[in-house]
């Protein structure tokens, strides 16, 4: 398997793990409520909650980083938008597992890595979105500018109406989204490696 296709399994694995652990964490703590919890509240529970969560989330940032250089780098890392919006997922990913590193305890890391992730994410993806359309890549493209709103539109909501007293459904509906485009994108990496290694031969 070479280095393309073990980006793109760790990028279809990434979002797999993380929704286990992090609905692993709330199974073991019943009074988390997802109106007036932030999800990293979890990270600083006791006992098995806090390594669920802040465990899923290192683990989870350490997967979608392979993915980041080895998948998504490899496919659309030929030009400068491309080079561009990749980077910003890499470093959005190591702001994922500093979460992780860095819980609530942590102040002001936590807060500080924690809003650098959720604004890095959507910049980055319409920086893709721009690069798929510039390769022509028309429904990428399209998909990736759909997911890239979806992951916008809950903060600015939140930040304007502020439809809910903390931060947990905005959080798990952007991540969500990004889960969603990360197995997409993990997806068709492979078959266009599978495509090419088969036309190689």
């Amino acid at each position: 398997m070479n280095s393309s296709k073990v980006g793109a399994v760790a990028g279809f694995i990434a979002p797999i793990v993380a929704v286990i652990c992090i609905l692993s964490a709330i199974v073991t703590y019943p009074l988390f409520s997802w109106t007036n919890n932030a999800l990293s509240d979890l990270g600083v529970m006791p006992g098995v909650t806090q390594w669920l969560f802040n465990g899923g989330l290192c683990v989870t940032g350490g997967l979608v980083l392979i993915f980041a250089i080895f998948g998504l780098y490899r496919y659309v890392g030929k030009n400068w938008s491309g080079k561009m919006g990749s980077g910003i997922f890499a470093i959005s990913t190591v702001a994922l597992i500093l979460i992780g590193i860095f819980n609530e305890s942590f102040v002001p890391a936590h807060y500080i890595v924690s809003i650098a992730f959720f604004i890095l994410v959507p910049i980055a993806l319409f920086i893709l979105t721009y690069n798929f359309y510039r390769t022509h890549q028309y429904g990428v493209a399209g998909f990736t500018a759909v997911i890239a709103i979806i992951a916008t539109l809950p903060w600015i909501l939140e930040f304007t109406l502020h439809y809910v007293p903390n931060v947990a459904i905005p959080e798990t509906v952007s991540a969500l989204a990004v889960s969603v485009w990360t197995i997409g994108l993990s997806i068709k990496i492979f078959k266009t490696t599978q495509i090419t290694n088969n036309h190689t031969y």
